[in-house]
């Protein structure tokens, strides 16, 4: 049995939870991967930081430093951090070097991804140190020394899958053999040409699963702060209760739409090979979580959880000829696609095409083509502040009146839907509503589909 367990920023945030983690990670039988993110505020200190580098190198370096030196002392007792330091004392090293180097940052479009990776590469260390106090057989190791074969554009790369199984296999087996557990830098992997590329925000969940798909483990354990999938935010909806079961399609559903739980990425590299997940908190170990599989049990009612992702613009296309060249839409999402821009949802008409993307991205995708002067594009409209509603549950394609059903809700809730995505998944129904009144649509849609439940279905 071969378990991968990734623990989260708030997991291993400060001394107590280093430690409870470790028990975690003790108690599991079998062999056991350690992926981990780096200690909650770190990735957002070096954020902040790179924005003062070089100049203010120093003071970002000790700030760094005492952080984690005031933590280890806790958790390791003075008397044993000899081994610790000397480990500690290297990565440092590079650390200081890097966010030093002036040169690097003016001509590596690459250096940032470099720099605010560098939070995982000390955690990982705290927690396999805190491992070997315990008993344990453990080694702190870093995407370099793992192989974990990253490609594609600053702060947003994804693994060569292929390249890291065969990496992996010949890299980290070995730890598994004599019965160590490896504690793996999470967030990153690694060029060609051996500079760090990350994965996003959230990445390390990614990670985790590239790992798990690597080495074809048993099971994979994201442990954070939330009991598992939820079918609501229950910071919006206090009535919201936990998903026992769900299959990949809908996890990777409410992943991209909205739910915070998991990296949207998570799911592809583990289905894959059918390698099942466990959503789980380490505040509550007692508690199961979430099971993802390709198979569940079915449930009666029509929605299993509804999501939302807010701060949005739909930003439409007009052309008259748009009917009649389709190479008009090839050449706006080349463009999109040019400037980094994530699509949520895409609607066509005749002479329009739409696409729901982030308010953040609107200028630059409004600079790229009011700077591109084509002949074909006759106008741009942008409708801003509006939110991504998903609705996931048991094929809802095959159910007639589904979209009378949800509809009907959003009527009752007086709000108006600006753009409709149905089809293209057989779990999931996507609709845009005003900012405004998205807190009173979904708690009235899981007041309705979810707390109220849905008679049986007759034949």
């Amino acid at each position: 049995m071969l378990t991968v367990m990734k623990f989260g920023g708030t997991s291993v945030g400060s001394v107590e939870a280093l430690k409870r983690v470790s028990e975690i990670i003790a108690s599991c039988k079998g062999n056991v991967v350690v992926v981990t993110s780096a200690m909650s505020g770190i990735t957002n200190f070096l954020e902040e930081a790179y924005s003062v580098l070089p100049f203010k190198a120093a003071e970002v370096a000790e700030r760094f430093e005492k952080k984690h030196l005031e933590v280890a002392e806790a958790l390791l007792g003075k008397d044993n951090m000899s081994a610790f330091l000397k480990e500690f004392e290297s990565r440092m090293k590079v650390f200081t070097t890097l966010i030093q180097d002036d040169s690097s940052r003016l001509n590596d479009p690459y250096y940032m991804d470099n720099v605010i990776s560098q939070g995982e590469r000390f955690s990982s260390l705290l927690l396999s140190h805190q491992l070997i106090l315990m008993g344990k057989d453990s080694a702190a190791l870093t995407s370099e020394d793992c192989g974990i074969r990253s490609e594609g554009r600053p702060m947003n790369g994804h693994a060569d899958l292929r390249s890291t199984e065969a990496a992996m296999g010949f890299m980290i087996r070995p730890y598994l053999d004599r019965g160590c557990i490896p504690v793996i830098t999470g967030f990153y992997g690694v060029m060609e040409n051996g500079k760090p590329l990350t994965f996003g925000r959230g990445g390390s969940d990614y990670s985790a699963a590239v790992i798990a798909n690597a080495l074809n483990a048993d099971l994979l354990e994201i442990w954070t702060d939330v009991d598992g999938f939820m079918s609501a935010d229950p910071r919006i909806v206090k009535s919201a209760v936990k998903i026992e079961e769900m299959n990949y399609g809908e996890a990777a559903e409410l992943a991209y739409f909205g739910a915070k739980v998991l990296h949207p990425r998570t799911i592809e590299p583990i289905r894959m090979k059918h390698i099942p997940l466990r959503v789980r908190n380490s505040f509550r170990p007692e508690d199961c979580g979430t099971l993802v599989s390709h198979l569940r049990r079915p449930r009666e009612g029509l929605l299993r959880s509804i999501a939302a992702k807010t701060d949005l613009s739909i930003i439409s296309f007009s052309s008259s000829e748009m009917a009649y060249h389709p190479d008009i839409v090839s050449k706006i999402l080349s463009m999109l696609s040019e400037e980094d821009v994530t699509l949520y949802s895409v609607s066509t008409s005749l002479s329009t095409v739409a696409f729901l993307i982030h308010n953040n991205d609107v200028r630059k995708t409004l600079k790229k083509f009011n700077g591109s002067n084509d002949p074909n594009i006759e106008r741009i409209d942008i409708k801003s502040n509006v939110a991504l509603i998903s609705c996931v549950g048991d094929s809802l394609l095959s159910r007639c009146g589904v979209s009378a059903e949800i509809f009907a809700v959003v009527k009752d809730a007086h709000a108006s839907v600006q753009m409709i995505s149905e089809g293209a998944s057989d779990v999931s129904l996507n609709f845009v509503v005003p900012m405004g009144r998205v807190t009173d649509i979904m708690r009235m849609m899981h007041a309705r589909f979810i707390e109220g439940g849905q008679p049986k279905e007759t034949e």
